[in-house]
């Protein structure tokens, strides 16, 4: 069966949506089976090669998600693009003249992550294969033209000696986190949008021993540790018709009956909160994860919003948070870079209320002691 041109354009768009980003060759073949049974391999090969085609043609902005130093890609309407490379947003040589061009783009962006971005769906979140997560709206929701945030996962794992060198990290920061990953401490890291959360999880789940099974649970695969045992497991976004969601609260719990030695969620920001807490508190020892906030002393706050949208009170979120994690490892995005900014403590005062407690504060070469310290070292010695 050889189909015209308007029905091949029709069945590959069919077929991208009902792979909700998903190109894996498997199920390339299965939707265009049940979509389309008739279609000669041919037809079926053409629409495969016409989907991975989409997916990795980002256009004019190719050059930049290709640098290596490029961790966010911003497009604000016609005109000059925006780059970060680790130090704010910066302009680009590379610039997009018109708004059909910018349009047409964000559209074929969007669609290779499997979602719909029209006139009725003018705005989308969308997840490309190598993990560049995009959000894109539509005019006249942006009024100045169409708006593309490209956000690019880590390309590479930087080691605890990487993070010393860089200035990232002091010498005597890099002891205080191979101790706190050795002693099997429940931690959390904490830090603002674009401070650098998941680079530093990497580094210190690189740090776990050989023998131990690290499983981990993420949106999009963003941590890259450099261990020999890892396990991931990605949520799933509901394609075009609505269906097929696997949000991170359901993987956490599948996660748990996979043996984990240390169970990581990559990014805490849901009802998957009260699973996680759950676990640390069942014997997962060493368990860990990124949630925002813009201070380590903010944690309890942000826990407490998050369990509120479960329904739990909260009294029962401090109560979990308190049992549950250790340790905060706080990071911070300054003019110079990004860096781990110290180490808090959790503690519960006298009215059940946790409170993170700055235990170390870091410099660029030096480690400062503060009043959590005592417990830190405590807990770090194994004898709370």
């Amino acid at each position: 069966m050889t189909l015209q041109p308007t029905s091949h354009e029709a069945l590959v768009e069919r077929v991208r949506r009902r792979l909700a980003g998903s190109l894996d060759p498997a199920a390339v073949a299965t939707a265009i089976r049940d979509i389309a049974p008739t279609v000669g391999t041919a037809t079926a090969i053409e629409v495969a090669a016409a989907l991975n085609s989409a997916a990795g043609d980002a256009g004019p902005l190719g050059p930049l998600l290709d640098d290596p130093a490029v961790t966010d890609v911003l497009v604000n309407g016609p005109g000059a693009v925006w780059v970060d490379r680790g130090l704010g947003a910066q302009l680009s040589a590379i610039s997009i003249t018109t708004e059909a061009e910018l349009r047409r783009l964000a559209v074929r962006l969007v669609a290779a992550g499997g979602r719909r971005l029209d006139s009725a769906a003018p705005y989308a979140d969308a997840r490309l294969q190598d993990g560049t997560r995009i959000h894109a709206v539509l005019p006249p929701l942006s009024p100045q033209g169409t708006c593309l945030s490209l956000r690019i996962p880590p390309r590479r794992t930087f080691s605890v000696a990487d993070l010393v060198a860089l200035r990232s990290l002091p010498p005597g920061g890099a002891d205080l986190v191979r101790r706190l990953v050795a002693a099997r401490l429940a931690f959390l890291v904490t830090g603002g949008t674009g401070s650098g959360k998941t680079t530093v999880l990497s580094t210190l789940l690189s740090l776990v021993a050989d023998t131990e099974r690290i499983v981990l649970v993420e949106d999009a695969a963003e941590l890259r540790p450099d261990h020999p045992h890892v396990v991931r497991l990605e949520g799933r976004s509901a394609n075009a018709e609505g269906v097929g969601a696997v949000p991170l609260e359901v993987l956490v719990r599948q996660a748990l009956r996979m043996r984990p030695d240390r169970l990581v969620v990559g990014e805490v920001r849901g009802e998957e909160v009260m699973d996680l807490l759950s676990a640390l508190n069942t014997g997962h020892a060493g368990g860990c994860g990124t949630i925002h906030a813009n201070r380590a002393e903010h944690l309890p706050a942000r826990i407490e919003a998050l369990c509120a949208r479960a329904g739990v009170p909260r009294s029962a979120a401090h109560s979990l948070l308190g049992a549950a994690v250790d340790a905060v490892v706080h990071v911070v995005r300054e003019p110079s870079g990004r860096r781990i900014a110290g180490i808090g403590v959790l503690a519960i005062d006298r009215t059940g209320d946790v409170q993170v407690v700055p235990a170390y504060e870091f410099t660029p070469t030096d480690v400062v002691a503060r009043q959590g310290a005592p417990a830190l070292e405590t807990r770090l010695a194994g004898e709370a």
